[in-house]
This record gives C-alpha cells, structure tokens and sequence, in this order.
C-alpha cells in the first residue's frame, strides 16, 4: 500500500528545501525525498551569493555557513578594464548552508526521507504516484501518493522530463562549468570576488571567489560548447596564476567540482496540474532566486492543499508570482549575456571602458528594467556610439 503525503518535494536542493518547509509552515504534510544519504554532500559547485539576492527571501545570513565576506565584485575585461560593484555578498560552505535549512525544514514539520531516490513519478487519479528505492544497492522502497508534487532536483532532472514538462525555453543555453578550490599564500584574503568575461570563457565568465585565508575559488563558466570545459578550466588556471603572481609550487588543488548553470535558459512549463517544478530544474539560477522560487511554490501548494484544489489553474498562481517578481531578472539577464557572447573583445573592452571608474552600484539596485535603463543612460552619455555595440544581440553566431 503507497504510504500518503501531501506534497512529496524531490530533491534537497535550496529552492526544495525552502518549497519543503514554506509547504509545511502553511499546514501541509510534507515529504521530501533526496537520493543523496546526506544533505550538504553536494557536488555542485555554488558558493556564494550577494545579499540582494538573499533579502528577497527574506532570510537573514546566519554566520554559522559564511567563511568569507565580500565587499563586492570586479568585473573585468579581456584587456583588464575593471568595473567594481559594492555590493555585499559572502562565501559560503555550501555542506553547512544545506544543513542550517534541512534543521528549518525539519523544526517546520517536514519529513526528510535521504538515501531515496525517486526512480519513476506518474499522475494518477488525481495525485500523483511516485516509486523510491532506497539506499546505495538501490533497493525497493515503496510507493508513495501526494496530492501535489514539487520538483527541485536541480538542472539535470529527470523527473520533470518524466512528467512532460518542457521546463526552459533555452535548454541548449546552459552554462557549463567546473570550480576549483585552491590553496595558495594569502590568496583567500581579498575583499572582492573577481568576474573575467571575453573570449576565454565564451558565453559568460572565468571567476575568483576569495574564501578567507589562504583558500579561493576559481572557475570557469561556458555556453556552447558542451559539458566538458577542461581546455578553458586549463588555460584559466595558468592565466590566474600569472595575473597573482603564483609559484607552481605555491599552487594546490583541494578540490573540482563541476554542474551546470541555468542562468539564461529561461523558466518555460514550470507547473501542471499537481506538479510545480523550482529551481534549477526549472532554469531558476542562482541560490537566493531559486530559494525565492521555493518559497513560493511552497507557499502555493499548502493553499491548494488547504482548498482541495490541485488543478494547474490552482497552481497556476506559482508561475503569476514568480513572473512579477523574477522574470524580468532572467529575461533581461539572457538579453545581457547573449549580447556579450556575440562580441567581440576589443568590443566588450570598449564598453567597460565607459563605466571604468565610475560608481555603478546604483545601476543594481530596483528592478531589471530601471537597472538597464539606468546603464543605458550612462552609455549614452559617455559614448552614444557604443550603443551600436548592442546591435550584437541580433547577430548570427
């Protein structure tokens, strides 16, 4: 006999977690299933987030997870032009990140099943039936009915394919990438994480997280040419190590880890009737977005619960929440990257060299639209021809 939930969450990830425990906060018997045997033991490589992105959840930054507090970033050009944003963010241990939000999930009621995997999901009289095994040999573990069904296991899920859901409009446009954690003399200590965008990491960026001491992290990031960066990660690693001056003998890999990056693949079928898809399995990027995501999705499922309607019209408001208050981020973001990957470098440093200098920090702040039209403005006034450079968008590569 299916043991009966609720909500069966899938996948332990932040936006799950946050769907998990907002479900149950608003009175609803939550299962979360993670194939993982325990939470926090991630391969995916985030490790940071900007306090912008946090305050929209509303959660306070909890010092037991953060290892290093950043100032802000500096964005740099192929030929060095830099543009420094203030903005507050941290690196974080994302294991002990994990865990602070599966204890919230746990005190909210949740019912945490790890080691179980979700090995086939179906609607059927109007539910929807999930099979589990459990455990490293895979074993049978039951079925199990939920009314409503969120998806969260990140961007390779299988389960929102198993459901018939085209969840991003751009799939082809994930961004690719694999992070390492390096040791080297004093390089952890700086303020300020370091984004390098041009042609050696098509697409979107090379980077350098400082994580406090002698410990960073540097990656790579690429569009467009398949799952395995290893010849940019490769070439990143000898540049880094010219541009601060690092012996090959002061240099150590602690560790590599690799996943992908939905950042401007853009949410598409993100709900049906009795299933909700957050995350990165929905093309929801970055921590504090997809945790936003999460929430609401958790939110609206324990309302359906509560009315006893669990049709995609009942669901339907997780997409209208979402869309006011994310959807211009992604679009505009996509619009910014593409742009950026069909130019070429002496292009992007012509740009950067308009905002070089300048006090930026404003132009992140409101909405999408009022930060692009703000960088707009500054363009216009610095050099009007550089906005032939966004002629770039329209170009066939």
């Amino acid at each position: 006999m299916a043991m009966k939930t609720d909500i069966a969450v899938i996948g332990a990830s932040p936006a799950g977690l946050m769907a998990a425990r907002y479900a149950a906060l608003g009175g609803a018997k939550v299962t979360l299933f993670e194939k993982k045997e325990t939470i926090g033991d991630d391969p995916h490589p985030a490790n940071s987030f900007f306090k912008g992105m946090m305050d929209m959840t509303g959660e306070k930054v909890d010092s037991s997870y953060v290892v290093h507090n950043i100032k802000g970033m500096k964005l740099v050009s192929p030929a060095g032009h830099k543009i420094k944003v203030k903005t507050p963010g941290y690196a974080i241990d994302k294991a002990k990140f994990d865990q602070f939000y599966e204890k919230k999930a746990l005190s909210a009621g949740v019912d945490i099943k790890t080691g179980t995997e979700v090995l086939n999901i179906r609607r059927k009289d109007s539910g929807v039936l999930l099979n589990t095994t459990s455990g490293s040999l895979g074993q049978e573990d039951g079925r199990v009915k939920a009314k409503i069904v969120i998806v969260a296991d990140g961007v390779r899920s299988k389960n929102a394919r198993m459901l018939g859901l085209n969840t991003m409009k751009h799939p082809e446009d994930i961004s690719w990438g694999t992070e390492l954690t390096i040791k080297a003399p004093g390089i952890g200590t700086p303020g300020f994480a370091e984004y390098f965008v041009g042609s050696h990491a098509p697409g979107w960026k090379s980077s350098y997280l400082p994580r406090g001491g002698d410990i960073a992290a540097i990656g790579v990031y690429v569009r467009h040419y398949g799952q395995d960066v290893s010849s940019f990660l490769d070439a990143w690693v000898t540049r880094f190590k010219e541009f601060k001056d690092i012996a090959d003998d002061e240099f150590e890999i602690l560790e590599s880890k690799s996943a992908g990056d939905p950042i401007v693949t853009i949410p598409h079928q993100t709900y049906a009737g009795n299933v909700m898809v957050a995350g990165g399995a929905a093309g929801q990027s970055g921590i504090g977005y997809a945790m936003h995501a999460g929430q609401i999705a958790g939110k609206v499922g324990a309302m359906a619960i509560a009315k006893g309607d669990y049709s995609e019209r009942s669901l339907s408001q997780y997409r209208s929440s979402w869309r006011s208050s994310l959807y211009a981020e992604h679009v505009f973001g996509r619009l910014g990257l593409e742009a950026l990957r069909k130019m070429d470098d002496e292009e992007i440093d012509d740009l950067f060299e308009v905002f070089e200098g300048e006090d930026v920090s404003s132009l992140i702040k409101g909405s999408a639209v009022n930060q692009s039209l703000s960088v707009l403005s500054l363009m216009i006034q610095k050099k009007p021809s550089l906005i032939l450079k966004a002629s770039a968008l329209f170009r066939n590569r």
